[in-house]
This record gives structure tokens, C-alpha cells and sequence, in this order.
């Protein structure tokens, strides 16, 4: 399997409730968004109870290798791509990035900055909502699958598409 074709078999899951981006800012291979808007109201619209927005911008990433390096420098691109597009107000919930890498193999220090890499920020103290970075990170030559903290149901998706049993941390 190469890169891309691991690529455009992840693609079809996402693309299913998820925009698929076109041409995906570099250096990234694809992206996808997803917005929800829910509200809650009685007998009429007027009377509504709640109202609030979910968003999730979601990066590709497939090459042969990755270093810890450059995983890094991917994940700042990431987190500095959507943070502009986050408008936090009364209504929004949260703003989530997601970041994919799909490679043969990792070395142990580029898997120790997918698992370590943590980051979040509230707006107005979490009353205006959030936003957290998940990474997830596929070897689809051993079928390893490491995550973050706030990625951990990417393994879910990931092995659900690839068909592994293997699921590591």
C-alpha cells in the first residue's frame, strides 16, 4: 500500500458527513470540514431553549516518512490554519482540528510527539466555547494506530477503514 492509496481509502468515511475540501492547503494532501448547528425550542421557534454551533477541521497528511520535526512543523500548520476561522460567541460549542498521518512507519520519537502533543483553548473560559487538537496516526505496514488524549476515537474510524486488529498507544 502507498500513502495515497491509504489516503483515498480513508477519504470515502469522511467524506460521507464531512465537506471534503477540494485542494487542501499545503502541505497537507486533504482536508475536510464539518459544521453542525443544533437548537432546541418549545411548541414555537420563538421559544427557543438552546442554540449552538460544532465545527471540525480535519487535515490529511500521507508520506513515506515523518520526523518528529516535521510532524511538528504539520501540526502548527494545522492549528494555524483554523484558528482565523474560529468565531467564538453565545452559540458556539466548540471548533475541533484534526490532524492524519498516514505512513508506513513511525520512529519512536515522531509516535511520542502524536501521543504528548496536547492543545486547547477556551474562549471567555470555556463559555464561548473551545477548541482541542486531536492527531492520530496510522502505520498501515504494522497496522499500529497511535493517538492523543483528545484523538482517541480516531481509532475507531482508522481501524474500522483499514480493517486492524492491532491498536496501539
Amino acid at each position: 500500500m502507498t500513502p495515497q492509496e491509504a489516503l483515498e481509502r480513508l477519504l470515502p468515511a469522511y467524506s460521507r458527513y464531512y465537506d471534503v475540501v477540494p485542494e487542501a492547503p499545503a502541505p497537507f494532501d486533504a482536508a475536510a470540514e464539518f459544521h453542525s448547528h443544533g437548537e432546541s425550542y418549545i411548541l414555537v421557534k420563538s421559544a427557543k431553549l438552546w442554540e449552538m454551533d460544532s465545527n471540525e477541521y480535519v487535515y490529511f497528511a500521507a508520506g513515506e516518512a515523518f520526523s518528529a520535526e516535521k510532524l511538528t512543523q504539520y501540526i502548527e500548520t494545522a492549528w494555524a490554519l483554523t484558528m482565523p476561522r474560529v468565531t467564538p460567541g453565545e452559540n458556539h460549542r466548540s471548533s475541533d482540528v484534526t490532524v492524519i498521518f498516514l505512513t508506513p512507519a513511525l520512529e519512536s520519537d515522531a509516535r511520542r510527539v502524536v501521543r504528548r502533543t496536547a492543545r486547547s483553548k477556551s474562549y471567555r473560559h470555556g463559555l464561548q466555547g473551545w477548541s482541542n487538537l486531536r492527531l492520530g496516526a496510522y502505520e498501515y505496514s504494522t497496522g499500529r494506530i497511535t493517538c492523543n488524549r483528545h484523538g482517541r476515537d480516531l481509532k475507531k474510524i482508522i481501524s474500522k477503514n483499514f480493517q486492524t486488529k492491532k491498536i496501539g498507544e
